[in-house]
């Protein structure tokens, strides 16, 4: 397995199965659009273990089988970065070798996201924001600072590296939020429920049988709370070279007007998957490259 197979495998995975951020990933220059793609495909492999839709595998694998071959991720994440000797045959692991070779990517973050993954396959629920913000942070703020990894940060800013990366990983944060009340009729008909438990009471909802104007206020109440995440998360982008600021810009974008979507029809979500048409997608493309993001 040659390196241009590798990543060209990473960026066909990406391109197949990346439906909103591949819009974001395209408006990068070639070695970072690489990079990028290389990172989402070992992503998506993570998830694809979690929800045990792994190509080939033709019924669900058991819980006890996905643990074990997400700890199996993990080691070959630790290989990598101890010995950066990936399986010759594994495309994703011969491009991402190389990918961390030429980028400062914060290998250990991948680790972060196979912890939130476990956490779905043991089918953790959540008591208060404070314990969905520590999963929203595995599963989403760390795909905020893998790419942040591959971005860089604009010198000539003054760009504190700390602050970039907590700033990654609040937008981040504030994708996955919305990840979550577009997805609250697929999780709750798989038996998941991500909303904090106070928050539920707090709005007296219960998802089995909701009062419509309650779970209104609930999804306002959490609609708000994630424009505070992108608020503070758009802070990265002057940070970043106007390529990547676009990308981000893109990315973040599209979650952005799904939101305000299920915020402008929030009983939407109880029978259905929101979405953005392809050509909604493209012109909130089309406006990050242009600088206008929001």
């Amino acid at each position: 397995m040659n390196l241009t197979e590798a990543y060209r495998e990473c960026e066909r995975i990406t391109w197949t199965q990346a439906r909103n951020f591949a819009y974001g990933i395209r408006l990068l220059p070639p070695a970072k659009r690489r990079g990028l793609a290389v990172v989402y495909a070992f992503a998506r492999r993570i998830d694809d273990i979690g929800d045990g839709t792994l190509p080939g595998q033709e019924q669900d694998m058991p819980a006890e089988e996905k643990i074990a071959a997400l700890e199996q991720a993990r080691s070959a994440v630790l290989d990598l970065s101890q010995h950066g000797s990936p399986d010759p045959d594994d495309p994703v692991l011969v491009a991402l070798a190389d990918t961390a070779r030429n980028f400062p990517v914060p290998m250990a973050a991948f680790g972060e996201l196979i912890d939130g993954c476990v956490a779905d396959v043991r089918g953790t629920s959540y008591e208060t924001f404070e314990d969905l913000h520590h999963y929203c942070r595995c599963v989403a703020g760390s795909i905020g600072r893998l790419s942040l990894g591959i971005f860089g940060t604009r010198d000539s800013r003054g760009a504190d590296p700390e602050q970039a990366s907590d700033l990654a990983d609040s937008l981040g944060v504030a994708l996955q939020l919305t990840n979550i009340l577009r997805d609250i009729h697929e999780d709750h008909t798989n038996g998941r429920i991500y909303l904090p438990a106070e928050d539920l009471v707090k709005f007296d909802v219960d998802l089995d049988r909701p009062n419509l104007s309650q779970f209104q206020r609930l999804v306002e109440f959490e609609a708000e709370r994630a424009r505070d995440w992108y608020t503070t998360g758009w802070r990265l982008l002057p940070l970043l070279d106007r390529r990547s600021a676009a990308c981000t810009g893109a990315m973040a974008g599209i979650y952005r007007r799904l939101l305000e979507r299920i915020a402008a029809e929030p009983a939407s979500v109880l029978n259905r998957r929101v979405s953005l048409s392809t050509g909604e997608k493209a012109m909130v493309a089309v406006k990050a490259l242009a600088g206008r993001v929001r």
